[in-house]
């Protein structure tokens, strides 16, 4: 048995084990679904500079930036659908295999996908949240509206101009129940999914080394090496989507 196949038995037995698995994913796992890492070559981030949230809350010219850089990137999100990455971790959890998954990603495909827990440590592209009345809304008709008039489109239920996508921006603090809620699913573990992240943005990154701490079996699956991979129990440096579907075929043996 060669040696990346005995990593795939490996994790197939540690799934069928496991019964608090927790998968931490990044943006790795949604490139294989036709949505770009943004920090990328290529990538959004070369193309527009970087909107601070204390910028958007006090600069009108700073917030129709940043409307103009979300239509830009929008257009990647409305045909992306999940794949076989996000079915196999839906399935897992469905099976009582993984308890969440917890996401820097903001496309929503593990919820396409079917999990039932996915705690969003960035927030959601798919919704826009008034920064005064705190509002929330379905995104896509107020892209339009921006694509069409290049106004900032008001927010719907109090008419202010503050309404921005209900992701984290730079320099805006993550959820503090969301990452509450991601470190005690880590402490709770007994497996670590670590899939598609580069494991090096703070405070994420420390998610799978607290559950590595706290006893969990810790695994990598990313394409390019990461800063955690000596203190893993398995690392595997191929495509997320064809891994996990080796692993899904060889647990459902079990």
């Amino acid at each position: 048995m060669s040696s990346d196949a005995a990593k795939l038995e490996t994790l197939a037995t540690w799934v069928s084990e496991s019964r608090r698995g927790v998968a931490f994913t990044g943006a790795g796992i949604s490139t294989e679904s036709g949505i770009p890492d943004f920090r990328s070559p290529g990538g959004i981030w070369t193309h527009f500079r970087m909107i601070q949230y204390p910028e958007f809350m006090e600069s009108a010219t700073a917030r129709h930036e940043y409307w103009e850089q979300k239509a830009a990137g929008q257009l990647e999100f409305g045909s992306a659908r999940p794949n076989a990455g996000h079915l196999a971790l839906a399935e897992w959890e469905r099976e009582g295999k993984l308890v969440a998954v917890v996401t820097q990603n903001i496309d929503e495909l593990h919820q396409a996908a079917g999990s039932q827990r996915v705690l969003e440590l960035h927030g959601t592209a798919l919704a826009a949240l008034c920064q005064d009345c705190h509002a929330r809304f379905d995104v896509a008709p107020l892209v339009d509206e921006f694509r069409r008039t290049h106004a900032v489109p008001p927010c719907p239920a109090c008419g202010g101009d503050r309404l921005k996508h209900a992701t984290v921006s730079f320099g805006q603090a993550l959820p503090p129940e969301v990452i509450q809620a991601a470190f005690q699913s880590a402490r709770d573990a007994d497996l670590m999914l670590a899939i598609g992240s580069s494991l090096v943005v703070e405070p994420a990154a420390s998610i799978p080394r607290t559950a590595k701490r706290f006893g969990a079996r810790l695994v990598i699956i990313n394409r390019e090496p990461t800063p955690q991979d000596d203190d893993a129990d398995l690392v595997i440096h191929a495509a997320i989507g064809e891994t996990l579907i080796a692993v899904q075929s060889l647990a459902r043996s079990r």
